[in-house]
């Protein structure tokens, strides 16, 4: 699989440099807040902040506009293209509404001004990462974020179990560090140079002795920024930080393992063992912690393992090749999960009055088999009314699927309780609705990045043909293990096996274990 020939080196012009200068100020400006001198009042530090950031958002969108006016413009080390635009103006919107919230969630706490800061120095880091052009800005702000996230998490030193899940953040990340910088020192090897157009122009030319260690790496890199198994414990326990923290790090930071993968996907694309490795660590991901959510007592708990699913997913996209799809996640997850964090106290209303597995009877199985069979035709139908071919598009097609399941367990869910004959129509009509706005969102996304990403389909090998039949299997059987727990739920090995998967299966606490005996005293903060 070669890069596409629109990956080639643009010399920097005159042109280029009111889309580069405008999408500087987005990183600019919180940067200027957070060490603005004589502001030390924590009330007036965090309306600066806040208006740093609307000032960010009104440089994305003027940014955006440029983007689509005159194309993406490439000057010194940074590359403002569509991917860009999009992502810049979701964590400067996210960055502004985080901020807002901060300034009445910390009124009146003597580390508010300590807190904004921070909290501008972090978005500063995200903000720097999405305009980078070039692999070693891109390392350091990559750096930056984790650096500058882990003075937010550490906001209250004396709750010990914020400490333990910051060093063990902090850990993880400093090896998903090394990551990125053998991948600099490769990726120098291999091109001659950290230039993003240039290394995708010339990465379908080298030798794959040179490009598949650089692209395992940054694979792996990935996975440990975005919480992927087994390196996810962390993100669950970092819900004793303040809740505007849990929904920033959904501004970009738990979603940079996505961004690095799609942004350096004219890479990846020549190595299918790497984007197959990710897919498989993704789908594995995503069903285990969508199992452990379903155990979790607390909302805080529930949303960070919804959280590390969804990341999953994202992984499980970009590993079949549908980066726009995955950009689409991005920005949907962002938006939701913030939201839900941010509005997390009203969550425990409805969560006490949603049913219980062993409140809702369960339906025949054939019923659920039915509504499969027909998530399946749905998926095929429409995507042939978008022109899209299992030869051509196997990944998307499958990920359509798989959404689909989960539409057909969810109408399945409420069929146990009621036959009615409308509502068996209208799940059909949802569900024909539901796939036509999956594929023409993705339509729509393709062509927005069009520009920014490649189109990439896997092979047809043996290989390839294995880790999608794979991965539909793992979710037909997790969705049909769901359908029935109701009927296992009065088992006592399920009883059993169910105290497991709520903690996790321990991996949490083997990684706590371990982040002890590193740190020597897990009270003790870097």
């Amino acid at each position: 699989m070669t890069a596409p020939a629109l990956y080639h080196s643009l010399p920097p012009s005159a042109a280029c440099l009111p889309t580069v200068i405008l999408a500087l100020l987005a990183p600019l400006l919180p940067l200027l807040a957070a060490l603005a001198p004589r502001v030390e009042s924590g009330p007036s530090r965090a309306k600066l902040v806040h208006g740093s950031l609307l000032g960010s958002l009104a440089a994305a969108v003027v940014t955006a506009l440029l983007v689509g006016l005159h194309g993406e413009a490439h000057s010194l080390c940074f590359q403002v293209d569509s991917l860009t635009a999009v992502m810049l103006l979701l964590v400067s919107f996210l960055g502004a509404v985080v901020t807002r919230y901060g300034c009445h969630y910390l009124a009146g706490d003597p580390g508010q001004s300590r807190f904004a800061k921070w909290l501008a120095l972090t978005l500063t880091s995200v903000l720097t990462l999405i305009v980078s052009g070039n692999l070693l800005l891109f390392a350091v702000a990559w750096a930056a974020t984790s650096l500058t996230l882990h003075k937010l998490l550490t906001f209250y030193p004396a709750r010990p179990a914020a400490l333990l899940a910051a060093n063990k953040k902090f850990l993880f990340s400093r090896v998903g560090d090394l990551c990125l910088i053998a991948g600099l020192a490769l990726a120098w090897r291999c091109f001659g140079t950290w230039d993003f157009q240039e290394m995708f122009s010339a990465s379908a030319n080298l030798s794959s002795g040179c490009v598949v260690p650089l692209a395992f790496l940054l694979v792996l890199a990935a996975l440990l920024k975005s919480a992927q198994f087994p390196f996810h414990s962390w993100l669950p326990d970092t819900m004793e930080t303040p809740t505007p923290v849990s929904a920033l790090m959904h501004a970009g930071i738990i979603n940079a393992g996505g961004f690095l993968v799609v942004r350096l996907s004219p890479i990846l694309v020549n190595v299918p063992a790497a984007l197959n490795a990710l897919a498989i660590t993704g789908a594995f991901t995503a069903l285990f912690a969508s199992v452990v959510m379903l155990t979790q007592t607390s909302i805080k708990r529930s949303l960070a393992y919804s959280t590390i699913a969804q990341m999953g997913f994202m992984m499980l996209q970009c590993g079949l090749g549908a980066f726009s799809l995955a950009v689409l996640h991005i920005v949907a997850h962002s938006l939701y999960k913030a939201h839900a964090f941010l509005s997390s106290g009203s969550v425990v209303a409805l969560k006490k009055a949603a049913w219980s597995p062993t409140e809702r009877p369960a339906a025949h199985p054939g019923i659920l088999v039915g509504t499969l069979i027909a998530a399946i035709a749905l998926t095929a139908g429409m995507g042939a009314l978008f022109g899209l071919r299992w030869d051509a598009d196997p990944g998307v097609l499958l990920l359509g699927t798989i959404f689909l399941m989960a539409l057909a367990y969810l109408f399945w869910s409420l069929w146990a309780t009621t036959h009615e004959p409308a509502l068996l129509v209208k799940g059909l009509l949802a569900g024909a609705g539901a796939s036509g706005a999956y594929f023409g969102l993705h339509a729509g996304f393709e062509r927005l990045l069009a520009g920014s990403i490649p189109h990439y389909a896997p092979e047809r090998s043996p290989m390839e043909a294995a880790v999608m039949i794979g991965v539909a299997a793992l979710f037909m059987a997790v969705t049909i293990l769901q359908a029935q727990l109701p009927c296992w739920s009065t088992s006592r090995r399920m009883r059993a096996l169910y105290v497991h998967i709520s903690n996790g299966a321990y991996l949490g606490t083997w990684a706590n274990l371990l982040t002890a005996r590193i740190f020597k005293n897990a009270s003790t903060t870097i």
